[in-house]
C-alpha cells in the first residue's frame, strides 16, 4: 500500500493515513500502518533486524488524515509528553449533519469507553470512570442540511471528536456508530486529520503539515476550505 509521507527527517515521519486501515495491529488481522511502515522504513533504508517506530497517537479506523510517528525513542518520550501537555495542535476538517447552533464554540463532556462494545458514551461527570474531554469548533459552512467544521483538540478521547459533535445534535456524516439514525450502511465518515503543528522534539524547529480530505461526496461542495491555502501552516 501506497502511504504519502508528508515530512521525514531522522526523529520524525509524518505521513496521510488512508481510510480504513487500522494504525495498528487489531482483532481484524488485516494489514495495519505501522506493519506498513515498518516494512517501508526497512526495504527504503536496507535496515537489518527490526525497525523502530513509535506510536505516540491514533486515528480511528475509518478515519484518514495527517499522522506523526517516532523514528526513535527520544522522539517518542518527548511527543507523548507534548500530547499530554496538550501542545501538539490537531486540526480536523469534518461534515456533519445539520448546523449547529452558535458558529464557533467550545464542547466539554466526560466521556466513558464501554471496551466490550467499542462505543464511547457521554456521561456525568461524577462518574467513575469518565474522562473529561475538550474541542474547539468552527462552522465554515452550512448547505444542502450539512455543515462543513473545524475541530481543534485539546485532549485525545477515543473517538471524541465522533461522541462529542453527535452529544451536540450534529452527528458526523457517515458515522455508524453515532449517527445511526441518519447515516445510510456504506457510507464512509466524513472526518479528516487536516493539520499537526508542533515544536520538533529534538531539533526544538517548528513542524507543520497538512493533508487534504478525498475529492468527492461530501468533500467536494467545500474545496476551498479544505485546501492548502486554507490550512494555517
Amino acid at each position: 500500500m501506497n502511504i504519502s509521507i508528508l515530512f521525514e527527517d531522522n526523529h520524525l515521519l509524518l505521513v496521510e493515513k488512508p481510510i480504513n486501515i487500522p494504525v495498528q495491529e487489531d482483532s481484524s488481522g488485516d494489514l495495519d500502518l505501522l506493519r506498513i511502515l515498518k516494512n517501508d522504513l526497512k526495504v527504503r533504508y536496507n535496515k537489518p533486524g527490526n525497525v523502530y517506530l513509535g506510536l505516540v497517537h491514533r486515528l480511528d479506523r475509518p478515519v484518514g488524515g495527517a499522522m506523526v510517528l517516532a523514528k526513535t525513542s527520544k522522539a517518542a518520550s518527548r511527543l507523548s509528553d507534548m500530547i499530554r501537555r496538550h501542545v501538539i495542535e490537531r486540526n480536523y476538517l469534518t461534515v456533519v449533519h445539520g448546523t449547529p447552533k452558535k458558529k464557533r464554540g467550545q464542547l466539554v463532556h466526560y466521556l466513558y469507553k464501554d471496551n466490550r462494545k467499542n462505543l464511547v458514551f457521554a456521561v456525568s461527570p461524577n462518574h467513575p470512570k469518565a474522562k473529561k474531554a475538550v474541542l474547539d469548533y468552527e462552522v465554515l459552512e452550512s448547505q444542502n442540511g450539512l455543515s462543513l467544521l473545524s475541530v481543534n483538540l485539546h485532549t485525545g478521547r477515543p473517538h471524541q471528536i465522533r461522541v462529542q459533535l453527535s452529544t451536540m445534535g450534529n452527528p458526523i456524516y457517515g458515522d455508524q456508530k453515532y449517527g445511526e439514525h441518519l447515516n445510510k450502511p456504506g457510507q464512509q465518515i466524513a472526518l479528516w486529520a487536516h493539520t499537526l503543528h508542533f515544536e520538533h522534539p529534538v531539533k526544538k524547529e517548528p513542524v507543520g503539515v497538512y493533508s487534504t480530505p478525498p475529492n468527492d461526496f461530501p468533500w467536494e461542495s467545500w474545496q476551498y476550505f479544505t485546501n492548502k491555502a486554507y490550512a494555517l501552516l
